[in-house]
């Protein structure tokens, strides 16, 4: 019997075919630019090329770290996202749960379809959403306190604000789309072990806590440990259309992938540029790493490898 990968690879060639797009895409857009890394350790001359360009060594990541704006946008990055993991993932498991014990497919579907449709907006019109809402003289929040004769915020140069105003729109973007996985897992449920149990008299709120919870287990740790991986990544969209260049928000809202784009486009720092892109880097794969590790030891069935 033959066993070779070229015979594998001959008797799946259809799956190969429709898996080709994807390694492609991949290899183009994800593998292909990693040789660019090597402007991280060079002071780039457009005259000279990347490969021409004089080597510097850590030079580039020296200046990043004595800026002091390193800790700033790393603590930045570190604590919205696990505030978005938390936050958004605890969301979609109870909106999930509660359609799933809704009765009527009427309302379950009109809800799932409201609750999705801002996951299709672009942050473009999510940022011109928010500016409505909170310009200084004529938002509608500040129109509305003026109504009620309550002093207006200005809300553009309050950092404290934005630490929930992100919060807020990147749990209303995801949620519904996140409660897409969460709901497919509970549906996927033997119906008969939730029978059996409301026979024996749990009610809905004991078969939600030791049958549905504990069904979601794995869809669950799959889904952190994949947003962990990226857990200093921040969501460029998001932070810079709700933002912008206001640099008096910079404190509470400037995370690493706004601070590479200035550095870039703005300054005209490529090398540095390259150089926060490969810290950050480096950071998420060490975190993907450490969780997948702790989690193999607790439980190796729902590790990601």
């Amino acid at each position: 019997m033959r066993t070779g990968l070229l015979y594998r690879m001959r008797s799946k060639k259809a799956l190969l075919f429709m898996i080709a797009p994807a390694v492609l895409y991949f290899l183009l857009f994800s593998y292909v630019p990693m040789a660019g890394i090597v402007l991280a350790f060079k002071q780039y001359r457009y005259d000279l090329g990347i490969m021409g360009s004089p080597w510097v060594g850590l030079d580039n990541f020296k200046f990043f770290f004595l800026t002091g704006d390193a800790f700033r946008v790393t603590r930045n990055t570190l604590l919205y996202n696990a505030a978005f993991i938390l936050i958004n993932n605890g969301l979609q498991i109870i909106v999930a749960i509660f359609m799933a014990e809704i009765g009527s497919k009427l309302f379950r579907k009109t809800a799932q379809t409201v609750m999705f449709l801002p996951y299709f907006l672009s942050w473009v019109v999510v940022g011109a959403v928010a500016y409505n809402l909170f310009n200084y003289e004529h938002g509608t929040v500040n129109t509305l306190l003026r109504a009620l004769h309550i002093p207006e915020l200005d809300i553009y140069t309050t950092t404290e604000y934005w630490k929930y105003i992100l919060v807020f729109f990147s749990a209303w973007k995801a949620v519904g789309y996140g409660a897409v996985f969460y709901m497919a897992s509970i549906l996927s449920i033997d119906r008969e072990t939730y029978e059996a149990a409301e026979i024996d008299g749990a009610n809905v709120f004991q078969r939600i806590r030791y049958i549905t919870l504990p069904s979601l287990r794995p869809t669950i740790t799959i889904l952190v440990l994949l947003a962990i991986g990226g857990i200093f990544r921040g969501d460029f969209g998001l932070f810079y259309q709700l933002v912008g260049n206001n640099g008096l928000l910079y404190e509470t809202t400037d995370v690493i992938d706004t601070y590479v784009y200035r550095s870039l486009l703005v300054n005209n720092e490529i090398g540095m540029s390259s150089a926060i892109g490969f810290y950050q880097s480096i950071l998420c794969f060490v975190t993907i790493m450490v969780t997948n590790f702790l989690v193999r030891k607790s439980d190796k069935d729902n590790a990601l490898f």
